[in-house]
């Protein structure tokens, strides 16, 4: 990768049209039915040119076929790899965006619709009952599992230098972020937007970020909201005191909370959308995948 690349939110065109429709739509070009409707106005869309990119198909530990998207530049080879993980909306546009953004910068971007066994998220219009049929159902163990397997399928495409691997994710997405820097000892560095970091242990999420702090094996950027009510800021303070006590990697790791800001402030295609936060957290984003050898 060529590490001068960069990208700017202000450098993306902001489209005012979206895409609405779920049926039979490719993965990445629509919206889930429970987050409609988008704020076209402030909606992000970064072009494809100068890039390859779309949803292919990585083959799973249990021999099953999993779509994910995927960006990279369209010329060159050894591009630093981000693993993208989705919102509970699964990947919808603006993850599929969030890969595109990554590739602009230079990087292999995946985004794998990490569900897949349990459902299809997209055609939910209740949120609550989009949480208890599918989100709630899906295992930990499995989406460690499935990130394994685009690394190896990045590995497979021939473009991507994955010794040099970064992983990010944004809300659902937030937390699997530090499972995996814990889980995986080939992760560099991760990015982890306001993902929950305490919980209840169950059979299928046994362990919290809280609980994992001893066992990062890569420092984590944590983006938070001080105003994010399904976040609350003490619960922030205490992943903040178990990274000082956890791992070399925890001690490395830092939490930025942006006071009075809500929860999803990167996501543009909603009103929760703070540009300011967003393009900061972007900034600190490439910057800490920079500096710690995800480039």
């Amino acid at each position: 990768m060529d590490g001068d690349r960069m990208i700017s939110l202000t450098d993306v065109a902001v489209s005012r049209r979206g895409a609405m429709a779920v049926g039979g739509a490719a993965l990445g070009s629509t919206f889930a039915l429970s987050i409609q409707p988008v704020s076209a106005q402030t909606m992000i869309t970064t072009p494809t040119d100068g890039l390859t990119a779309g949803a292919v198909k990585v083959k799973t530990k249990d021999g099953k076929e999993m779509d994910a998207y995927r960006a990279m530049p369209a010329s060159g080879t050894g591009f630093g790899t981000i693993l993208v993980v989705q919102e509970i909306f699964g990947v919808h546009s603006h993850i599929a965006d969030m890969c595109r953004r990554f590739a602009k910068a230079g990087y292999y971007a995946i985004a794998p619709e990490l569900y897949f066994r349990q459902g299809d998220p997209k055609g939910y219009t209740e949120i609550p009952k989009l949480i208890a049929e599918i989100v709630a159902k899906v295992p930990d163990e499995q989406v460690m599992g499935d990130l394994d397997a685009c690394v190896a399928f990045a590995k497979g495409e021939g473009k991507a230098d994955t010794a040099k691997l970064g992983v990010t994710g944004f809300c659902w997405g937030g937390r699997i972020t530090w499972l995996y820097a814990a889980y995986n000892p080939g992760v560099k560095a991760g990015v982890a937007w306001y993902g929950r970091v305490v919980g209840d242990s169950t059979a299928l999420t046994p362990k919290h970020p809280v609980d994992l702090a001893k066992d990062l094996k890569a420092p984590v950027l944590g983006l938070y909201g001080g105003a994010d009510t399904g976040i609350p800021n003490d619960t922030v303070d205490k992943m903040r005191a178990a990274l000082k006590d956890g791992s070399a990697a925890a001690k490395k790791s830092e939490i930025v909370t942006y006071p009075d800001t809500p929860h999803a402030f990167n996501a543009d295609y909603r009103p929760s959308y703070r540009k300011d936060q967003a393009e900061d957290g972007w900034k600190k984003a490439i910057a800490w995948f920079k500096s710690n050898g995800v480039t």
